[in-house]
């Protein structure tokens, strides 16, 4: 696949603060006419991927499963590949663990993938034609926040103690014991453990791996060598980095430099972005 074919819109003005917190998205139009075929890399979110093209697309799971069209990633997904023909445009939407919790069974989720209408049935239809009939990006973008906001105003209350523990996971970079965040809490560990869990589908140790080796892969994407991005993203050591990336996605971490899907994460998520060897 050409990357350089692909156009990469995300929401600027008003809609760049990103309105509901813990929501980040981004629109994806591929002008090549070759197949197209992509690895995605695991990623610490719960991921919504809205397919608007003419062509069918399908995903393609280590287990076997596969599922068309439009479709949600759970936490920890193994290999997941989406495989397609030509022309099309795909809206990625990125909910914080927290967010998925509150309007997705993330527990089934966890681990695998499933057909958008199988997570949010009649409604996830409605709003892809929605997206479907919409003239720009900012109509799509606005639409899709809406339509989570709306989830939201009926959600299930994730505890303010799991949500804190996620928050501070993520602003740690996974450096955070699970003794020391219930001690933040004022829970004990087996209670903190036992309600993350239940509430957003894996454990507080996996939530800190997922964590960390985002941070890793979006280092090795900028070129950063691997030894440096062992000491940088918490591991070890690098075999420690090696194994965990193994692991997590069947490669070695020069392969994760190079996965095509973090090529153009520049562009899509420049937030999250490291910049180079900057300390």
């Amino acid at each position: 696949m050409d990357w350089s074919q692909v156009d990469v819109t995300i929401p600027h003005g008003p809609l760049r603060a990103a309105p509901v917190p813990g929501v980040h998205m981004a629109g994806f139009h591929y002008r090549g006419a070759g197949p197209v075929d992509i690895s995605m890399v695991a990623h610490p979110a719960v991921t919504l991927l809205f397919y608007l093209g003419d062509n069918e697309w399908t995903a393609h799971g280590d287990t076997g499963a596969s599922t068309r069209s439009s479709v949600a990633l759970g936490l920890l997904p193994g290999s997941v590949n989406l495989s397609g023909e030509g022309v099309g445009e795909c809206l990625q939407v990125r909910l914080s663990p927290v967010v998925a919790a509150e309007i997705l069974d993330t527990a089934a989720l966890t681990g695998t993938f499933a057909a958008l209408d199988d997570v949010l049935g009649t409604r996830a239809r409605r709003l892809d034609s929605a997206l479907r009939s919409s003239s720009s990006w900012d109509e799509r973008f606005g639409l899709t926040y809406d339509f989570i906001g709306g989830l939201l105003e009926s959600r299930r209350k994730v505890d303010r103690e799991v949500a804190y523990a996620w928050q501070q996971t993520s602003r740690r970079c996974g450096r955070s014991d699970v003794r020391s965040l219930a001690e933040e809490t004022g829970w004990s560990r087996q209670r903190l453990w036992s309600r993350f869990r239940s509430q957003l589908g894996l454990s507080p140790k996996q939530a800190a791996r997922l964590v960390r080796f985002d941070r890793a892969a979006r280092l090795l994407a900028t070129g950063t060598p691997p030894a440096e991005v062992a000491a940088r993203a918490g591991y070890a050591d690098q075999p420690h980095l090696a194994r965990d990336v193994r692991s997590l996605v069947d490669t070695t971490p020069r392969g994760v430099a190079t996965a095509p899907w973090l090529a153009i994460d520049h562009a899509a998520w420049p937030s999250f972005m490291p910049r180079g060897r900057e300390r």
